[in-house]
């Protein structure tokens, strides 16, 4: 299922986090997932929120720099060696893996995100 993913670049500094998980919680947006790469001097936040335009408005408006970036969310059990065939399929389709994180954990199974070079055909592949 396409949804879409709070992108937030930030700086690499102490307190920054701090600062955007606290602009959510005054917005009441819950932070369903959260990943986070960092470099040397800026890093990238990644979240799935429960208001992702609400999020972003409100991240703006204390002058952090976000959008909002189309992923997929892809429901895997929880066995051994599901999510590599999932990411196989995916590669034999000859689609790019820009990134994956998990969303969460639930049930008989978990959620991951998966950012491709085409999110459509993804989307078509994982379905057949």
């Amino acid at each position: 299922m396409l949804v879409n993913q709070l992108s937030v670049f930030m700086e690499n500094k102490e307190g920054r986090l701090e600062q955007v998980l606290q602009t959510l919680a005054e917005g009441n947006i819950n932070i369903n997932s959260l990943s986070l790469a960092e470099a040397t001097d800026y890093g990238m936040l990644r979240m799935i929120v429960s208001d992702p335009e609400a999020g972003k408005t409100a991240l703006k408006a204390k002058g952090f720099m976000a959008r909002l970036t189309p992923v997929l969310a892809v429901d895997v059990a929880d066995e051994v060696g599901q999510l590599q065939i999932v990411l196989t399929k995916i590669k034999q389709a000859g689609i790019n893996i820009e990134y994956v994180y998990s969303m969460k954990a639930g049930g008989d199974g978990a959620t991951i995100i998966i950012r491709t070079s085409d999110l459509e055909k993804t989307q078509e592949v994982l379905e057949a």
